[in-house]
């Protein structure tokens, strides 16, 4: 008698036993809950990353601080280009010796855009975004801009800018500039800058230009010849370093030390963001890469 009802405990013990390892298994085949995922550490002074698809935040760090904002600036100044109603991308722009003169003075990244040659908007636009050519954000804004004198147009040009930034309900966001190279007033946030990159990815023209890893322009010289133009590389890593990546654009200045504005889809999610105010190349795409990591672990 005793020896059954010993029995049925065991029995039972293992079963609840053998249950509970049953459990356990399927819980470590289960997705861990969003909230049990580590936020990273990361040099940058500011991040911010959101799910594109919601805009959802899922991190911030200074995530509404202002600060300048280097060649990132460029995402608003192709998104206004982008914008203009009847845009011809195959429409050409002569390249002025003005254009030349500002990258030296500003010692300026170029396209290393050629004084007379004529080059599309779309070319304009690769050279905008992959080697971040002042020089070809100086074109940009010179044919888009309004008015009767360069100054005026690429004044024009700036205001366009900060219309659309308003127009995205953008608070701490101000441009004085057409590329990044500033006058004291050209600065962003992380938060706000992944929202223009956002927007500026709705346009089909942006996201293939910006996920290219490499273009070679074909311009028409003063004597009406082709010009094949050495290979415009685009400036960033990740394109090559991190799986999925789609965008978008680095930045770096004196000012704004190195930042980067990231995008990446893996499993048909998109995770948008930005890191400002890095160390160096290697730590703002290491800090990025972070970013996405746990952009992604949060989405599940």
């Amino acid at each position: 008698m005793i020896t059954g009802i010993k029995g049925i405990r065991l029995r039972r013990a293992t079963a609840v036993a053998v249950t509970s390892g049953a459990l356990l298994a399927t819980g470590a085949l289960t997705a861990a809950p969003a909230q049990a995922v580590t936020a990273p550490s990361i040099v940058a002074k500011g991040g911010f990353v959101m799910n594109n698809a919601n805009a959802a935040t899922l991190y911030g760090k200074a995530a509404d601080t202002r600060r300048s904002t280097g060649s990132t600036t460029k995402i608003m100044t192709a998104k206004v280009v982008l914008a203009q109603s009847n845009l011809n991308l195959d429409a050409k722009v002569t390249i002025q010796k003005a254009y030349s003169d500002y990258v030296v003075k500003n010692n300026a990244s170029q396209a290393h855009l050629i004084v007379g040659d004529k080059v599309t908007v779309r070319q304009l636009l690769y050279g905008l975004m992959l080697p971040s050519g002042c020089d070809a954000a100086y074109a940009l804004a010179d044919k888009f801009g309004s008015g009767s004198t360069r100054a005026a147009r690429v004044k024009s040009f700036i205001g366009k800018m900060n219309t659309a930034a308003k127009n995205l309900g953008l608070k701490n966001t101000h441009f004085d500039s057409f590329d990044g190279i500033g006058n004291g007033s050209n600065y962003s946030t992380p938060r706000d800058l992944t929202k223009i990159a956002s927007s500026a990815m709705k346009s089909a023209t942006f996201r293939t230009i910006v996920k290219t890893k490499s273009y070679t322009a074909k311009t028409v010289t003063k004597t009406g010849s082709t010009r094949t133009m050495n290979p415009w590389k685009n400036t960033n890593g990740l394109l090559s370093s991190y799986s999925g990546t789609i965008g978008v654009k680095t930045g770096s200045g004196p000012e704004a030390k190195y930042c980067l504005v990231f995008a990446a889809t893996r499993n048909g999610k998109t995770v948008i963001g930005t890191v400002l105010a890095s160390s160096s190349i290697a730590q703002r795409e290491a800090d990025a890469k972070k970013l996405l990591n746990y952009g992604f672990a949060k989405l599940g």
